[in-house]
């Protein structure tokens, strides 16, 4: 918990199989241990409104949407999400985990899809105003070995999975190239281990940039 009272949000971000969901949940579980009060939640979802709007995103045919109505659904999700859900919670002086936020809209629709850095940015500065995470951890990996993690997972959610390999190698980049123009803010995180291996990387960055025990 902050001074003020607050708690910290953290936040998740990586391509597709990139093993996010599952070392939130271990992060999440690692903090409980040490009783800090933690809830995880994801985008786009995280709230009624926001799960809504998820299912529009992540599921049909690969071309439902052009990139501009992605990011004002995914921007319409977040703000939702953050009224509802994460903003309470660290009001309260909880951790929140986050699988997903702002920066995945400027992978995926500005690097990967191609709309204007710009208008993303003014998108998220009405959505969020100037609310950031307090770290953000990019797990990367290689694009084929992620792809070849997510195809194993099956279900309906797999609209951005089936996106070309291309649109994935931009991705991947679009995410590095966040982590260094916010080094303050961003950890990256090689994914390409085994869980523990990711786990131990993610805690002690958690531990060296938040101040917690490791």
């Amino acid at each position: 918990m902050r001074a003020d009272g607050r708690g910290r949000f953290i936040t998740f971000e990586g391509g597709e199989g990139a093993g996010k969901s599952t070392q939130l949940a271990r992060l999440a579980e690692s903090l409980r241990a040490g009783g800090l009060d933690v809830v995880t939640t994801r985008e786009p979802g995280g709230s009624k409104g926001a799960e809504d709007i998820r299912a529009l995103l992540v599921q049909g045919d690969v071309e439902r949407w052009d990139a501009t109505t992605e990011a004002l659904l995914h921007t319409a999700a977040r703000r939702d999400h953050l009224v509802k859900t994460v903003w309470p919670a660290l009001d309260r002086g909880a951790w929140v985990l986050c699988d997903r936020f702002a920066d995945s809209t400027l992978a995926y629709q500005g690097y990967g899809h191609g709309l204007a850095i710009e208008t993303i940015e003014a998108l998220t500065r009405l959505a969020v105003g100037a609310f950031t995470p307090d770290l953000t951890l990019v797990l990367d990996l290689p694009v084929d070995q992620g792809l070849r993690r997510a195809g194993g997972r099956g279900g309906a959610e797999d609209r951005y999975e089936r996106m070309d390999s291309a649109f994935h190698d931009r991705l991947r980049q679009g995410f590095l190239v966040i982590a260094r123009a916010h080094p303050e803010r961003c950890a990256v995180i090689d994914a390409a281990g085994d869980p523990d291996s990711v786990h131990a990387a993610i805690r002690a960055s958690v531990a060296g940039r938040l101040g917690i025990p490791r």
